[in-house]
């Protein structure tokens, strides 16, 4: 690419603050156009079309020929928990673990480092693991016998934790929870902890400083927009750490656009709900994240039938359903959008069936379920009203035990986005990070080639619900900015919208979609500026 600066002349052409020409530009507007070029001033696009065209009408101190590079919309990812990857940067990784042992072998070269007081983590995945069943905490008790360990599964849905940490939070035999369950083999307590149980020791967790809170919120930043992504929807934030994003967003010290879904307790809910929507050109709070189950991958999704690879168990609701019917119906009667973790078949079914009671009339209130994963075929009409949230890589990831968990006939209904967008005519793209990989290269492959990065299975994993490349982009861009009421300021190259895109190595339209993977984002430029 070259850049170009020039001195303005004295003619009558308009000023821009930046020029880009000479691009493979595709739009994502209404009839997914493609242009040369485009014009920003003011941290907006001013105009679009060839390249001709736009040099004949602008001047700018800064030109860009992009030597026809490939530039795309900035990326939204629809389903991650931004703040949540930073406060993992700071912990133990243990994604990719291929066994307990490394497991094992990755908390103690990190505890040889930290030194930590409490050592907290997440990323094990016992599917991954030659055998495949939940680990249990002798080994960290003969390692660890005086400091407290709490390392979460992937999906944030289980958690392994050593007896100091269970003397700790007080739990032993006697502990009875409600939505989760603490997993004992021959009467005795193993050390993994599902859904609910997990509270009892989130409580006696160290919380993070404000210092390591904003490094955190900075280092999550600057990982996604080197990753291109300029807008991301946070599934779960308290009331605090919203402030705190708003706080570095005014000072210039924070500049990624967050979607912020409020996790849904009484507290956050007395205070939203009271003092309104809150949106500013960087932060927008108008959405409540509610769980309903848990994950498939630690039979935590609730199921109407039970699970094919265990016997009489059918997951468990995370929160009762009486107090899911009044929170929808708090929400239903503000300004603010309802999204729902749901996994499992009955989850699902029993909250589109609450949507549609507690919405009744009610039009363009946009609530969305998160993963949407499991639908039994009577249950799919609903979404003609409901947005479905869907995460691509989390059917590549979990194809290689879905089935055992489903059997083969409730599989047809699990993962099949291209139903689900034939219902509704849109679909919300997103990965769930750090329960999966950032990158969001992966979630284009996953969505159209329904493969992993090993390319396997050879055809695609039920490629009858694979999308085109087409609905995969506008479900990374103008869909996810119509879910989160943003259609008209970000999601499309147009004019009046932020200038925020980014330039990429390959044509990701027209490359083979294995190389997609491999694609490069060269620069990400948020309001016409670059930021990476």
């Amino acid at each position: 690419m070259t850049v170009l600066f020039a001195l303005f002349s004295c003619t009558s052409k308009q000023h821009a603050d930046l020029i880009i020409t000479n691009a493979n530009i595709y739009t994502v507007n209404d009839s997914f156009s493609k242009v040369e070029a485009f014009a920003i001033s003011n941290g907006k696009f001013i105009a679009v079309g060839t390249t001709d065209d736009i040099k004949s009408k602008f001047n700018a101190y800064k030109e860009i020929d992009a030597d026809n590079k490939t530039i795309l919309p900035g990326l939204i990812d629809g389903h991650c928990h931004f703040y949540s990857l930073g406060t993992y940067m700071q912990k133990v990784d243990l994604s990719g673990t291929k066994s307990y042992q490394e497991v094992i072998q990755k908390i103690k070269e990190f505890q040889k480092e930290k030194k930590a007081a409490f050592i907290t983590g997440r990323g094990w995945d016992q599917n991954d693991w030659e055998v495949k069943e939940y680990p249990t905490k002798h080994k960290l008790d003969r390692l660890f016998p005086k400091t407290p360990i709490a390392v979460r599964r992937i999906d944030g849905h289980a958690m392994l934790v050593n007896q100091a940490a269970l003397d700790l939070a007080g739990i032993d035999n006697d502990t009875k929870v409600i939505g989760g369950e603490i997993i004992k083999k021959n009467g005795k307590i193993t050390g993994v902890l599902i859904d609910n149980a997990m509270e009892l020791v989130n409580k006696i967790i160290p919380t993070l400083s404000k210092k390591e809170s904003i490094q955190a919120l900075k280092d999550a930043e600057k990982y996604c927009f080197d990753l291109g992504l300029t807008t991301v929807d946070d599934a779960g934030l308290d009331r605090e750490t919203i402030g705190l994003i708003d706080s570095l967003q005014q000072i210039g010290e924070l500049k990624m656009r967050i979607y912020a879904m409020v996790s849904a307790n009484k507290r956050n809910l007395d205070y939203y709900l009271k003092n309104g929507i809150f949106k500013s050109d960087h932060l927008n709070v108008r959405s409540f994240k509610v769980y309903a189950d848990g994950a498939l991958g630690s039979r935590g999704a609730t199921l109407k039938e039970s699970y094919s690879d265990r016997e009489n168990h059918y997951g468990a609701m995370v929160t009762e359903t009486d107090t899911l019917i009044k929170i929808a119906n708090l929400i239903a009667n503000s300004d603010f959008q309802m999204n729902t973790h749901a996994i499992g078949d009955s989850a699902n079914a029993f909250i589109l069936k609450t949507y549609a009671k507690v919405l009744k009339s009610q039009t363009n209130r946009r609530w969305r379920v998160e993963h949407s994963q499991v639908i039994s075929p009577d249950d799919f009409t609903y979404f003609t009203e409901i947005i479905p949230s869907i995460q691509p890589t989390h059917a590549t990831s979990d194809m290689y035990w879905a089935e055992d968990r489903l059997g083969s006939e409730r599989i047809k209904g699990a993962y099949a986005y291209k139903k689900l967008l034939n219902i509704n005519g849109r679909v919300v793209l997103g990965t769930d990070f750090p329960v999966e990989k950032v990158n969001p290269m992966l979630t284009f492959y996953a969505a159209v080639a329904r493969k992993d990065v090993n390319e396997y299975p050879e055809g695609g994993f039920k490629m009858e619900n694979g999308l085109s490349r087409e609905e995969t982009l506008k479900g990374m861009t103008i869909w996810a900015a119509y879910s989160n009421f943003e259609e008209n300021e970000k999601g499309s190259i147009e004019v009046g919208k932020f200038a925020d895109f980014i330039i990429i190595d390959k044509d990701i339209m027209q490359t083979s979609i294995k190389n997609v993977p491999k694609i490069e984002v060269l620069d990400t430029y948020l309001e016409g500026i670059k930021v990476n």
